[in-house]
């Protein structure tokens, strides 16, 4: 018997590190469950039992880094575990998933950042997938320099967060290019201002995308 079709929708948030995504991905769901909808807040790396020892090895410094390569294949393994267990079954059965992170910040991170070729990138990544891609994609985007300075007021730095802000204008280039290549899918959000508003630009971006969410 085949599988009912889905009717969910997956949406991702992407940017730098510190443009403030976990937080708005969790507001986020927390407003589309007020709305009535069944909602799956989940992130990468990490989405996962298995996706939680992986993101130790991803993010944690160490004396013995995975060179770029490694990187690419420790994320696309956290990717295919979270897809199977966790993003494509709640998709199945209808529901709204809302991830911070997926395949593009693999084409931002190890493509632009570490100078992987991006057409080996989104072939494995398809790989890794099943080919699903997102619904819509939120760019939270940052400033590199004022990005740098919320990650020096919050502190504790993880493994990419202390890659300088060179890379992180990679990344911030990678994101725009994306955008712009599929305005379809992506909404860009400006980043700056408080908590609240970013919000509401966010659920703006949300709603213009999907009218019926917002009543």
């Amino acid at each position: 018997m085949e599988p009912p079709p889905s009717h969910g929708r997956l949406i991702t948030l992407e940017g730098g590190d510190g443009a403030g995504k976990s937080t708005q991905a969790n507001l986020l769901a927390a407003r589309l469950e007020r709305a009535g909808n069944q909602v799956v807040a989940t992130r990468e790396p990490g989405g996962t039992p298995l996706g939680q020892e992986l993101r130790r090895l991803l993010v944690t410094p160490g004396d013995d880094p995975p060179v770029a390569r490694a990187e690419l294949l420790l994320y696309l393994a956290d990717r295919a575990q979270h897809v199977a267990r966790v993003i494509g079954p709640a998709l199945a059965r209808g529901a709204w998933v809302v991830c911070d992170r997926f395949t593009d910040s693999t084409l931002a991170y190890q493509g632009a950042g570490r100078g992987l070729d991006e057409a080996q990138v989104v072939g494995l990544s398809g790989f890794a997938t099943g080919d699903l891609s997102p619904d819509l994609t939120l760019w939270l985007a940052l400033d590199p320099a004022e990005a740098a300075r919320r990650r020096a007021d919050r502190g504790l730095a993880d493994r990419l967060e202390q890659e300088g802000i060179a890379f992180q204008s990679r990344l911030a280039t990678c994101f725009a290019r994306l955008a712009a290549k599929e305005p379809e899918r992506w909404r860009t959000v400006a980043a700056e201002g408080d908590v609240a508003t970013v919000a509401a630009r966010v659920w703006a971006a949300v709603a213009d995308r999907f009218p019926e969410v917002a009543g």
